[in-house]
């Protein structure tokens, strides 16, 4: 039976334009829509990503600018979009918290869970973190009282009234799902998510009062509150998902998120659906970070690097390989524009391109027919390369194409169809050859997108034809 699938990535505060360290999700997660489209057919897949655009932290960035928080969101959202683009990243929506639609979902949403018992008004006295959005105890801080993702931001001491919704009470609900098989990967993340359901899950402020933050959805039950930035942005995937068919028990809904926002997805994200009684997420994908040569990146440091910048010199499909292959897939990772030029000249250049080129050459120069190929058909030993797909291994997915390439080239040295005289011999090494590099390439489209296209025009016909330079060296 054919299924349905939702896959989603985190949405960007809309305080600043995105950068690399935010381009591996995406990545990630195209490549995974793209895979569910060869299998299960584009119609029955659905792909958001977007930008957060409440809260604190993007109404602080349009003040320091001097100009009106819709502006500066606005332009925020516009220019992450572009660099999202320049990935080619195939999203069905790009979703903006500040939409229409979005508001009055999140707005219904809150009412429900309101009606249904588990939001309620209290004061709240305690520590919060800007840059997180998010409310912090004292164990969660370093040494010195800070946040440990932004040590640059003072912590504020808030006491205000709010609406509070109960998440202890799903404490138990949270546990079994954490517990269950796949609802969070990789297994290692589980560990961490029960300890802080076992420290003891506190209620948390939903809403802030008006007067201290007027950038916000107002509040369905109380028009001088708006609603908490985190529980408007998690909504976001249901505001995609209900107006497309695609939240409800025939759909697999797959988030990805790194690690520093995993308990918002992975604890209160359900909570919060199991209060109103919507579907709960099938799988929370969790990723580690990216440093840029052994360092955070961040702009106090100096080392930001926008990914269109990235695929301006290296070309895109050459930065998403990179970061598929080399990416946080379990673990932080370290990456260098030394390391992804490197792997550029050795896996893409010399590898991928120089093979392509090499039996593309053979093939022109020979004048067989080898008979027009139907790149969309897909047989079981083509599905099964994508086996690792199943737990999210997209570098696992990469490394065996990468094997298969190795053995094909391994294959043309070793038979050096540009000394074979015999032609009926020269036939069979060039068929199986070239349909070795087609059988590839068929399986490249969820992580080179382009490069498959490339490679396509090349060998589709029966009289292949030399193409482009796929990867020219650096």
């Amino acid at each position: 039976m054919i299924k349905k699938t939702l896959i989603t990535t985190a949405i960007d505060y809309a305080n600043d334009v995105i950068h690399i360290g935010h381009a591996y999700e995406k990545i990630l997660a195209d490549a995974f829509a793209r895979y569910q489209r060869l299998i299960n057919g584009k119609e029955n897949v659905g792909f958001v990503t977007g930008t957060d655009e409440h809260g604190t932290t993007n109404e602080k960035a349009a003040k320091k600018l001097g100009i009106e928080t819709q502006k500066h969101v606005d332009n925020i959202s516009d220019q992450n979009k572009k660099e999202i683009d320049a990935l080619d990243i195939s999203y069905n929506r790009f979703i903006r918290t500040t939409d229409e639609d979005h508001k009055k979902v999140a707005a219904d949403f809150f009412k429900k869970s309101f009606d249904n018992g588990d939001i309620y008004k209290g004061s709240y006295e305690g520590l919060y973190c800007e840059g997180c959005e998010s409310y912090k105890t004292l164990t969660e801080l370093n040494e010195n009282g800070q946040c440990t993702l932004h040590t640059t931001r003072e912590i504020q001491k808030y006491q205000e009234e709010n609406y509070f919704f109960r998440w202890a009470k799903y404490s138990d609900i949270l546990k079994t799902l954490v517990l269950s098989e796949r609802f969070v990967l990789p297994d290692g993340k589980k560990k961490e998510m029960l300890s802080f359901i076992e420290n003891g899950i506190q209620d948390i402020p939903v809403t802030r009062p008006k007067y201290k933050l007027p950038w916000g959805i107002t509040c369905p039950i109380d028009d001088s509150q708006v609603i908490y930035v985190w529980f408007d942005a998690l909504i976001n995937y249901f505001t995609y998902g209900s107006e497309n068919n695609l939240w409800d028990n025939e759909t697999e809904i797959v988030h990805f998120v790194g690690k520093d926002i995993a308990r918002w997805h992975v604890l209160l994200w359900p909570a919060m659906l199991a209060s109103v009684g919507y579907k709960l997420p099938t799988t929370i994908y969790v990723h580690g970070f990216i440093n840029l040569e052994g360092e955070k990146i961040s702009k106090s440091k100096g080392n930001v690097i926008k990914p269109s910048e990235l695929v301006n010199k290296y070309g895109v499909d050459a930065v998403r390989y990179y970061f598929l292959r080399y990416g946080p897939i379990v673990e932080d990772v370290d990456i260098s524009v030394k390391h992804l030029e490197d792997v550029y000249n050795g896996e893409l250049a010399n590898g991928l391109g120089n093979t392509v080129a090499r039996i593309a050459k053979l093939a022109q120069n020979s004048g067989i027919d080898f008979g027009d190929f139907d790149f969309a058909t897909f047989s079981g030993d083509d599905l099964k390369m994508f086996d690792q797909f199943h737990d999210f291994r997209v570098d696992l997915v990469i490394q065996n194409i990468w094997k298969k390439l190795s053995l094909l080239d391994k294959h043309i040295n070793e038979n050096e169809p540009w000394k074979i005289k015999d032609q009926d011999k020269l036939k069979e090494v060039l068929t199986y050859e070239v349909g070795e590099i087609r059988n590839i390439t068929k399986i490249l489209g969820p992580f080179l997108p382009s490069t498959q296209k490339k490679i396509e025009a090349v060998f589709n016909k029966s009289f292949i034809k030399v193409g482009e330079n796929l990867f020219p060296r650096l």
